[in-house]
């Protein structure tokens, strides 16, 4: 048996939603089901009503979710336990932080936090932005830095997770100018001169953010993709090459926007940007390391004193 299971069984439990868990574990409805279905194989008995809405246990789900609540408290003090035996865990943070962020947001938001919070010995996991979540909702990492969209929310149950808003981050449209400092492209393109694209991957969190962006003039937007990756810097070297436009992180672009080895490719006088949240989260009630704890309550009262 899979604990991923049990974790499946006690969300579906308390939200009573087989879409409402699904969400909030990260995962397709139909791959939460299977995995509730594979469950109940292991179980010998059916655990979920299906006949009733909203959704409820059977008795025997009943019984299982009991169980099931101390089983998972007893490995997760088991997991802290055994932590306690590696070097990290004692004085480290580890936090679990997409890609972008690692390399755009992540060391200068360290390096301005060392006045008020002091050294912070760190181990950084830097992954896509759903393996991220993972980490955080599997018990990981003490910490997790992520982007948030309205048009692409972290679901993260409030009642389990604690958030702090630690800043913005804009995405823009940026492509290598000509001699003349011009954009060598320029957005929205045209049916017979489309745009280079440089693309996030599928499934990418920025990609969907900037799928987002290029639904929001209106008119038709008129692109070749021409490259894709998950990593936006490396469609920042592509696009300081001059191989097409990239929608990149502002923080990400500074210097070569500064030595004028890009500029943005967004129609004059039109803004074509995405504007994103930065934010810390843990899980609520936290009882890890001492060293996140204080690190949390540090970067909270930094937070409050800023607002």
């Amino acid at each position: 048996m899979d604990t991923k299971w049990l974790e499946d069984f006690v969300s579906l439990a308390e939200t009573r939603s087989f879409s409402r868990s699904a969400q909030l574990r990260h995962v397709t409805q139909p791959a939460f089901s299977r995995r509730i279905q594979s469950l109940e194989a292991w179980a010998g008995t059916d655990l979920v009503d299906r006949s009733s809405y909203p959704t409820r246990l059977t008795p025997a789900g009943q019984t299982l979710y009991a169980q099931a609540l101390e089983m998972l408290q007893a490995l997760q003090a088991t997991r802290g336990m055994l932590r306690q035996h590696t070097a990290v865990a004692k004085d480290t943070i580890e936090f679990a932080v997409p890609h972008t962020l690692a390399f755009t947001f992540f060391p200068a938001w360290l390096s301005g936090l060392r006045a008020s919070v002091g050294p912070v010995k760190s181990r950084l996991i830097a992954l896509n932005v759903h393996d991220a979540v993972l980490r955080l909702t599997e018990g990981s990492c003490d910490l997790l830095l992520a982007y948030h969209h309205p048009s692409q929310p972290i679901q993260l149950d409030t009642d389990r997770y604690e958030m702090l808003p630690l800043g913005r981050e804009v995405l823009v449209p940026y492509v290598k100018p000509n001699a003349r400092g011009e954009p060598l492209h320029r957005l929205p393109g045209t049916a017979a001169a489309p745009v280079p694209f440089l693309a996030y991957a599928p499934g990418a969190y920025l990609g969907r953010v900037v799928d987002w962006v290029l639904r929001q003039p209106g008119g038709a937007v008129h692109l070749d993709r021409v490259y894709e990756t998950d990593m936006s810097e490396s469609l920042k070297a592509m696009a300081i090459e001059g191989h097409g436009v990239a929608f990149l992180p502002t923080s990400s672009v500074q210097q070569a926007l500064g030595d004028g080895r890009l500029v943005s490719a967004a129609p004059p006088g039109e803004a074509w940007c995405g504007q994103l949240d930065i934010r810390l989260y843990r899980a609520a009630g936290n009882k890890g390391k001492l060293a996140a704890q204080k690190f949390w309550a540090d970067v909270a009262l930094a937070v409050r004193g800023g607002a």
